[in-house]
């Protein structure tokens, strides 16, 4: 439903504060209550047919429609996406990639999508969509006249990534979605990295935003969970084609998710403002050939960052000066503050070996070149640091 765009004119840190707060949903306390409940009860049966007919966020008509709990998660993340119409929730990021797709695309259609891309949404390419008639092509986001010549063909939609996955290069998303549009081709975007606090996707023309809500909105590692956002149009198809998947979340799940969520703008600040000092003392560490993260002056990115970003995050990656494949692996065995895993955006730092070649068509990953992920999380800096430093004495 629409976000009610009385608190638009706040600041990002009051809406997130304020977000689907309705004094309908809360009753009085300060957050909505946990509503279970798969059937939801009628006074009589006239309204049970009214009810049906109103498909909106805020009607009790079933479970699978949701309650006040996930109607005021779905109202918040609106009210911090400038732009946005509604937001959809879905069980996981994965599964809010896949709401996209069916959304937009039907059997016979292409889809472009950035060779950069988090691998499972290059595996639902590859994969269901190819199965169901969906022709994709990958295309390195950075070379505006090579993605332009694509359209010499068909193209029913893109999607893009900014920062891309694993080797973090940054794209020139209001160029991109331009030469889309003039093709008539539907925008998509992941924007799990930087999230509307650090980019307004709608607001530099993709015309869906997706994020996977278990990394900064959840912030605790505690659980799955997915969103888009658009406009009217595109919110409309979405919520259909939600509805008919049968998509709901947990009413629990999504408390979680929107106790995370009033705290995210702080840790975000925290986690970017740590990961900065980390990236910078590792781009002096003679073990480290190089650091990907657009947010360091010296990233090929980060002119395109700084003119359309407003945040950053906690993740990004650096490729070892070796040529020892395995010596990731003993780096990352090393650490001792860093947890090895998968997922991001927690309170916690964690470590990942990568070996982006492995999923990728037309760019480059490393090379082969002996590569880590560190996702940085609310713990001291120079803690984190000396933790790196005794793992990385070895390579010295």
């Amino acid at each position: 439903m629409s976000g009610g765009g009385d608190d638009r004119h706040l600041k990002p840190a009051t809406r997130l504060v304020r977000g689907g707060r309705r004094k309908e949903w809360t009753g009085p306390v300060v957050n909505p209550p946990v509503w279970r409940g798969s059937t939801h009860l009628y006074d009589c049966d006239a309204d049970r047919h009214a009810a049906g007919g109103n498909n909106a966020d805020g009607q009790f008509f079933y479970g699978r429609r949701g309650a006040p709990t996930q109607w005021a998660l779905a109202e918040a993340l609106t009210q911090i996406e400038p732009g946005a119409y509604g937001t959809l929730l879905y069980p996981s990021g994965v599964a809010a990639i896949a709401g996209c797709m069916f959304a937009v695309l039907k059997p016979g259609d292409r889809l472009l999508m950035a060779d950069n891309a988090y691998d499972p949404s290059r595996s639902m390419a590859t994969g269901l969509l190819a199965r169901m008639g969906v022709t994709t092509t990958f295309f390195d986001p950075r070379d505006l006249a090579a993605f332009e010549a694509l359209f010499a063909e068909p193209v029913k939609a893109v999607w893009l990534e900014a920062p891309g996955s694993l080797t973090f290069e940054m794209c020139d998303v209001p160029a991109l979605t331009a030469i889309a549009r003039a093709h008539g081709a539907i925008s998509m975007i992941d924007n799990t990295w930087a999230s509307p606090l650090g980019f307004a996707a709608l607001e530099h023309s993709c015309d869906i935003v997706m994020m996977s809500l278990s990394k900064h909105v959840g912030g605790h590692s505690d659980l799955m969970m997915g969103s888009a956002s658009a406009g009217k149009r595109w919110y409309t198809a979405l919520r259909r084609t939600a509805q008919e998947l049968g998509q709901v979340v947990s009413p629990d799940d999504a408390a979680l998710a929107a106790r995370g969520l009033r705290t995210m703008g702080v840790r975000l600040e925290a986690q970017t403002r740590t990961a900065l000092k980390v990236a910078q003392w590792l781009e002096a560490h003679p073990a480290v050939a190089r650091v990907m993260c657009p947010m360091l002056p010296s990233d090929p990115g980060h002119a395109l960052w700084k003119r359309d970003f407003t945040g950053g995050c906690g993740l990004f990656a650096f490729q070892l000066a070796s040529d020892d494949p395995a010596a990731s692996a003993r780096v990352a065995d090393a650490l001792e503050l860093f947890g090895i895993g998968y997922s991001w955006g927690g309170f916690e730092s964690l470590v990942l070996p990568i070996r982006p070649e492995d999923y990728r068509t037309c760019m480059p990953g490393t090379h082969g070149a002996p590569a880590l992920r560190l996702a940085i999380g609310l713990e001291d800096a120079d803690d984190l640091i000396a933790d790196l430093a005794q793992a990385l004495e070895p390579l010295s």
